[in-house]
């Protein structure tokens, strides 16, 4: 006797060896049981779902020989012929090959008649989106008033290209792709069953790789038995699959953890060796990296003892920040010229850059960081660095914070930084603030003098003056007089001392980014260059 494959020997014959779908075996249970029969059932679903396979039980408990029910005998002639393909009364069609109206007028034409043998005349149409506009408006009619012996069952993977006349004629049943742990336990079953000796991680490898699909979980299992010489081992799946395997996936991280660039290129070379797709090892990436902050938050989900251990070595925010960039390099990756550079790229990304909370700082002196250094979260070393937007709530801080000075000048070299620190408080729309950050204003015993660009001579209207001495008022507590003076070269103010802030901290950025171990061994190791005409930072201090 021929070899049956095992989608096809295994397929289930009732609702009891149906695996998933329980959403829909109920459904159909309760009407057989009930008596409460439809006459036209759509089931939708990705591929190897069980679409066909519940159309077909449904038929069977339709036609069983022993009555209507939920469990048909198995025994008869009826349940074995539609077991077996042959049963005259279940017409199965292949919309995808019959699409034309020709097609569905010679399949209407038969339907009045009586079924041959059966109880119901079964019409089970497969990818039945694949009909044509006219093939759709010639089964309306009979679709909503069929004869009393004639059921339809309907079947597709793409329910949107169906009409909605045709999807009002029907009961739908949406069936749910399989989850990976449903799919490994089947298989499980099946090759014991078969006496074919299984790693379960082999068996995880295939579930991933049939993405849902039942029927292609049990393909890919025909096929490693065969290659794997009569057992499932995971090495032997893993380069039948071409996908990493889950020890080389730990290595890589495992460098990425000490900063070995040596070691983690040694790694990617071992991958190119097998001519792997670089998309599907950063996927292996991702799903790693996801299982370990499942592990960091999750303890007692991570069963792997080298997960648990690695997930031990990582900060959280680390592993967050790995995760945007190897999704990013996924992304990216089709835009590089050459799929192994991309995933060089990310790599190189993953080795080079760090949450900035993750970096210590010495008395406001930031310090060349350690490789992957955690002190930050154990508590050990240097207080943590603050982030971007801390220094820039910190550069804004004597703009806001301090308390408003006295209208008296204590010296010269003062005044435009008291100038500063009164505007915050002052509560003047966007028009006169760019005016007053631009402009000086000096205490008199009597008032106020503002000595404003020349260049902004146009743009001061008396009405803007009128807001601005009452704002001074309202600081000082009384009455006072402004006095506008026009003036060239005005060499201090506001908006100065904040460019001048914003240049000392990109200066201190940039001595940063020089002084750090990690560049300096690319600039020795791949010649690298520091350029300073990238991004420039903006008012809030941010790049």
């Amino acid at each position: 006797m021929s070899y049956q494959v095992l989608a096809r020997q295994y397929r289930p014959r009732n609702f009891r060896e149906l695996v998933g779908q329980e959403h829909v075996a109920r459904a159909l249970i309760h009407g057989l049981d009930q008596g409460r029969l439809h006459h036209a059932y759509l089931f939708t679903g990705t591929r190897g779902v069980g679409k066909t396979t519940i159309a077909r039980i449904l038929a069977t408990c339709l036609n069983c020989e022993t009555g209507i029910s939920s469990h048909p005998c198995g025994q008869c002639a009826t349940c074995r012929e539609i077991v077996e393909g042959r049963y005259v009364d279940l017409i199965e069609i292949d919309a995808a090959s019959r699409t034309k109206v020709e097609d569905t007028r010679e399949i209407l034409d038969n339907v009045p008649y009586a079924p041959t043998r059966g109880r119901y005349k079964v019409y089970l149409i497969d990818e039945v989106h694949m009909l044509s506009t006219s093939s759709f408006n010639a089964l309306l009619k009979t679709l909503e008033e069929p004869p009393p012996h004639v059921k339809f069952l309907l079947a597709t993977t793409d329910p949107q290209k169906l009409p909605v006349t045709i999807l009002s004629r029907c009961l739908q049943f949406a069936l749910k792709p399989m989850t990976q742990d449903r799919i490994v336990a089947h298989l499980a079953q099946i090759l014991d069953k078969e006496m074919i000796r299984h790693e379960e991680p082999a068996l995880r490898l295939l579930a991933r790789a049939a993405e849902g699909s039942m029927r292609d979980a049990l393909s890919l299992s025909d096929q490693a038995i065969a290659y794997g010489h009569g057992q499932l081992q995971t090495a032997d799946v893993a380069a039948m699959l071409g996908v990493l395997d889950r020890h080389r996936t730990l290595a890589l991280l495992q460098a990425v953890a000490d900063a070995d660039a040596s070691a983690a290129f040694a790694v990617v070379v071992s991958m190119a060796e097998q001519s792997l797709d670089w998309s599907t090892v950063l996927a292996d990436v991702l799903d790693l990296l996801h299982q370990l902050s499942l592990a960091q938050l999750l303890p007692e989900r991570a069963q792997d003892e080298n997960i648990r251990d690695l997930a031990a070595r990582w900060a959280a925010e680390e592993l967050q920040l790995m995760y945007q960039i190897v999704l990013q390099g996924r992304r990216d990756l089709p835009f590089a010229y050459d799929a192994r550079s991309g995933f060089e790229m990310t790599l190189l990304r993953m080795l080079a850059f760090r949450p900035l909370s993750m970096e210590p700082v010495d008395e406001g002196q930031r310090s060349t960081p350690s490789p992957r250094a955690t002190s930050a979260q154990t508590g050990g070393g240097g207080a943590a660095q603050p982030t971007s937007s801390a220094r820039a709530q910190d550069l804004a801080a004597p703009l806001a914070e301090l308390p408003a000075p006295s209208v008296e000048v204590a010296s010269p070299a003062d005044v435009c930084t008291q100038w500063a620190q009164m505007i915050p408080r002052l509560k003047l729309d966007s028009p006169l603030l760019a005016v007053a950050m631009q402009s000086l204003l000096l205490s008199q015993a009597q008032g106020w003098l503002l000595q404003v660009p020349q260049a902004m001579s146009s743009f001061l209207t008396t009405e803007m003056q009128v807001a601005l001495q009452e704002q001074l008022r309202r600081q000082r507590g009384g009455a006072g007089d402004l006095q506008i003076v026009y003036v060239d070269g005005l060499t201090s103010t506001p908006r100065k001392l904040q460019e001048d802030a914003q240049r000392a901290e990109q200066a201190l950025r940039w001595q940063q980014i020089e002084a750090d171990a990690m560049v300096r061994a690319f600039q020795e190791h791949f010649g690298a260059q520091v350029l300073r005409d990238g991004p420039r930072l903006d008012e809030s201090g941010r790049a």
